[in-house]
């Protein structure tokens, strides 16, 4: 079975220096058909404009990853830790037990355009901690690239992202034409996110900013529609939700 979240449905923040549209649930906008999907808590599209950002603030118990497709992200947080990322990059903080951070555009001149998802961990109050990675597009074009799994390898020693979640979650360039499948373990839920372009998810029609809440497919076709190249976010996730919050 597959649910569409349409993108004219998420919630909109708007205060000037910020542009977020929220799938589920989050600060203000409440939304109880969406209000996280079994582990995956929070997708936020936001744009940021230049020199702007969040301020310092908390989080705890929580896996969050940042997916830039364009401009320089900046972080810095409580444990020392300062980065710029750009596309091609994804970044990730476990904040564990507890951790202050901050984001923001690291440009004077050009907004910068960002997926900010929040995955519910398998181990509560563990210690913080933070990395991130390049990934090479070529990899992910025409083809499912892992970026994050509790283990942080692909079937080939391949190395990406390992969080405190039970969640695997790939990346999709997808040329004019071109389709992916990808194979649900243990027939789990899915949420497939497309960030850029138009697809089709086992038939079902989606444009950019729209999500796809999948229960009981064994195997996702996802292909290519429309004018230009697509770019989406496949995530495997939890039979059953951690009850940590």
């Amino acid at each position: 079975m597959i649910t569409i979240r349409k993108a004219n449905t998420r919630g909109t923040t708007r205060i000037g220096w910020l542009d977020s549209k929220h799938s589920f649930s989050f600060g203000r906008f409440y939304d109880p058909d969406f209000s996280g999907f079994s582990n995956l808590l929070v997708i936020n599209d936001d744009t940021v404009a230049p020199a702007m950002g969040f301020h310092t603030h908390g989080h705890d118990n929580m896996e969050i990853l940042s997916y830039v497709l364009s401009g320089e992200l900046a972080h810095n947080d409580s444990a020392g830790h300062q980065r710029t990322i750009t596309r091609g990059m994804a970044q990730h903080m476990s904040a564990g037990s507890g951790v202050q951070h901050s984001e923001f555009n690291a440009s004077r001149t050009d907004p910068v355009h960002f997926y900010q998802i929040w995955i519910l961990p398998s181990k509560r109050d563990v210690p913080p901690a933070y990395n991130e990675l390049p990934f090479d597009p070529s990899k992910r074009t025409g083809k499912l690239q892992l970026i994050a799994s509790a283990t942080g390898t692909d079937s080939t020693g391949e190395m990406a992202i390992a969080w405190n979640a039970d969640a695997t979650l790939f990346a999709s360039i997808l040329p004019k034409g071109a389709s992916v499948k990808a194979v649900i373990n243990d027939t789990r839920p899915a949420w497939v996110q497309v960030l850029r372009g138009a697809v089709h998810v086992n038939g079902t029609a989606a444009d950019a900013g729209d999500g796809l809440a999948i229960v009981g497919e064994p195997e996702l076709t996802i292909t290519q529609t429309g004018d230009g190249e697509a770019e989406v976010l496949v995530f495997e996730l939890a039979k059953q939700a951690p009850k940590t919050r």
